[in-house]
Formats: C-alpha cells, sequence, structure tokens
C-alpha cells in the first residue's frame, strides 16, 4: 500500500489507520505524483491512494500516467469535500482511477478523523488489494482486469440465468427509468447518459451511491454533453419527462403523486444497505407511482442495494436491465440482479440507451407519469 498525500498530518493519519490492520502493509508514502510514481516503480504496491491536489504532479495527471505505465494497477482517490475535489475526483474517475473516498472533514480531531479513514478507506484497500484470482471471482472479471478503464470484448460476458416470465405488461412501455449504480458509476454515466435520446418521453432517474457535492458536479457534468436536461434532484421538484434527475447525496429520494404530475422529495431516513440514496428506498417508491411500468436498470457497483426492491417490481412485472460482466468495474449490484434471474436482458454498457429507448418508446403526458 502505497500513500499519497502533500499533507504530513493526512499521511501520518491514514498510515496509522492501515498500520493498525493485520492484512495492510504500508509499504511508503510519497508527497506528490512524481514521488508517487518513483516510489511505485520501486516499492510495487498493490493499491495506491492519490491525493487530489498536489504539488509538482497533481492526483489527476498521476492517475493518467499511473494508467499509462501500471494499467491494472488498483487506484483510489483522496477528496476533499469541495467543489474544486469533487470536479477533480470525477474527472480522475473517468481517466481509470478505480474508487474514491473523501477526506475527514475535521483532520484535527483526531479520534473522529481515525473513525472517518477506518470506515471509509480500509474496506476499498482490502476489496482492491485482493489477489487478482479473488478479484477475478469478486468483479465476474478475468484476472488481470483490475482498472475500471479496462474493458473486455462482449463474448467475455458469461450467460445470465434465464429471467423468469412477464405477465402480460411487458407490452406496455414504461413511464419512468429508475437507474442504480455506484462504483464504477460516473465513468459509465458519462458513457450511457449521453447516448440517451432527447426524444426520451419519461422522466429518468439516477440513483449513484455518492456524497453531497459531488452529485451536484455529477449532474453539472452530465448535463454540458448529453441530449437531455440532466440536474440534482431537489425537494418538491416536479418530475418531467426527457429530464434525468441525479439522486441528491446525503438525501434518499422518493417519488410522489401531487395533483396530475409528480414531484421528487428528499428523506432523510437510516441509510439502508449502508447506504443514503439506497437504490432500494427509490425503486420501493416508483413501485407505487408506476408499478409494473418502471423500467429498472442495474448498472456497475459494489454490494446488492437495490436487488429488492428489484425482485418486488420484477413480481409486478417491471421490465429490468442489467449491465454484464465485461463492461462493468464491479459486477456486484448487476450481477446479483442477473444470477437471481430478475434481469430480462443482460447488456453490455453500450447497448443500454437503446434498450431504454426501446422500453419507452411511446410518448406518455405528464399527467400519465402520475398513474399507473
Amino acid at each position: 500500500m502505497l500513500v499519497t498525500d502533500d499533507t504530513a498530518v493526512i499521511r501520518r493519519l491514514v498510515t496509522d489507520v492501515l498500520s493498525s490492520c493485520h492484512d495492510i502493509e504500508v509499504v511508503g508514502t510519497a508527497g506528490n505524483g512524481q514521488t508517487a510514481l518513483d516510489r511505485i516503480a520501486q516499492l510495487k504496491p498493490d493499491v495506491v491512494t492519490l491525493d487530489v491536489e498536489m504539488p509538482v504532479m497533481d492526483g489527476l495527471a498521476t492517475v493518467k500516467e499511473i494508467r499509462h505505465r501500471h494499467p491494472f494497477l488498483p487506484v483510489i482517490m483522496f477528496s476533499s469535500l469541495t467543489e474544486a475535489g469533487a470536479s477533480a475526483t470525477l474527472e480522475a474517475l473517468a481517466n481509470g482511477a478505480n474508487d474514491y473516498v473523501t477526506k475527514p472533514s475535521s483532520p484535527r480531531d483526531r479520534a473522529h478523523a481515525l473513525e472517518a479513514v477506518r470506515t471509509s478507506l480500509v474496506p476499498l484497500i482490502r476489496f482492491w488489494g485482493k489477489p487478482r484470482v479473488q478479484l477475478k471471482q469478486d468483479l465476474g472479471r478475468p484476472s488481470d482486469a483490475r482498472s475500471s478503464s479496462t474493458r473486455l470484448p462482449r463474448s467475455a460476458s458469461p450467460a445470465a440465468p434465464k429471467p423468469v416470465p412477464l405477465p402480460r405488461t411487458e407490452t406496455r412501455s414504461a413511464l419512468g427509468v429508475v437507474i442504480g449504480v455506484s462504483t464504477g458509476g460516473p465513468d459509465a454515466l458519462n458513457r450511457l447518459i449521453p447516448m440517451l435520446p432527447g426524444s426520451l418521453s419519461v422522466p429518468v432517474v439516477v440513483v449513484q451511491h455518492m456524497p453531497p457535492v459531488f452529485t451536484r458536479m455529477l449532474a453539472e457534468r452530465l448535463n454540458t454533453h448529453s441530449q437531455l436536461t440532466v440536474r440534482e434532484a431537489e425537494d418538491g421538484m416536479r418530475l418531467e419527462r426527457g429530464h434525468v434527475y441525479i439522486a441528491q447525496g446525503g438525501h434518499h429520494l422518493l417519488l410522489e403523486r401531487h395533483g396530475t404530475g409528480a414531484t421528487l422529495a428528499l428523506d432523510d431516513s437510516p441509510p439502508e444497505n449502508s447506504c443514503r440514496p439506497s437504490v432500494d428506498v427509490t425503486l420501493r417508491s416508483a413501485a407505487e407511482m408506476w408499478g409494473s411500468r418502471t423500467l429498472v436498470v442495474m448498472l456497475t457497483g459494489m454490494g446488492q442495494d437495490g436487488l429488492s426492491g428489484t425482485r418486488a417490481l420484477r413480481q409486478q412485472g417491471s421490465r429490468v436491465v442489467a449491465q454484464d460482466e465485461a463492461t462493468s468495474a464491479v459486477w456486484g449490484m448487476p450481477g446479483a440482479v442477473a444470477k437471481e434471474g430478475l434481469a430480462d436482458r443482460v447488456l453490455p454498457l453500450a447497448d443500454i440507451a437503446a434498450a431504454i429507448a426501446t422500453a419507452t418508446e411511446v410518448s406518455m403526458s405528464v399527467a400519465e407519469m402520475g398513474n399507473r
């Protein structure tokens, strides 16, 4: 494990936490990206953490160079909860970083900071630092494919279990789309959302596991190069067809009927599946709003958030699309859905936009969005 940060206090904090873990060894530290590159060559760490803002060579430039020199070395960004930090982190993820965590909000409160690092960073290091054979089992991908920027040919994806039969509501177009996504999500959404046609006749709700600030920056970035309007969800915001709504970090996202239409509501209930926003919470809400005419799309992500909500909607007759193994950074969330036979189709990321367009091809009135 190589820890890279330009602040000595943070380097010491992270090193102290990691050194207390019996299964993690810190082989070195670095104060900037250039030093990190030199020490990667010397020490050959299994995982690298990178600060976003550093002198000499910042985190983004370092990620790009690491991907050039060491294509399969897992990189975890260590970002501050600021607009600049969020923007740079999203750019780093798009350029090959595997994951990210946010820095402790109060590093001088040592006890709080230590616990924050222990709960957020340690699980990611244990996951990405696994031997390649174990990663193959966990990611559902060949053992040499450790980078989220590495993609395999479509033929590498094994056949998914046959989905259970759909009732007759299958022929009815979807009234709304709910996309669940986590690890690898910014890259996947950056590819998928711009591919959705501007004529899309229904709203799209995206639940991406991210903290506050990050979700707003993600929505703004997606909006600049998408045919649809992409916005971070706000409490009371009207749900409109042809719009994409990114769940706000730190809050669950609910759909509510409002007169003849529908609105969004933020909810501060406890986390589910250790997540807030949680995909399951939004799916339950979509079941009440759109019922069997909800299209569920499960993209790359660690864990199983969204599985129970998908199962319930599938039993009602909703259609389900899951991203395949070969194009997922982590085949956890979509894999759980596919392995249980809940997905009608398991598709490469490049084919999912067309599947969404096909499932929603009949135009709906705004009033109809609030009715089943």
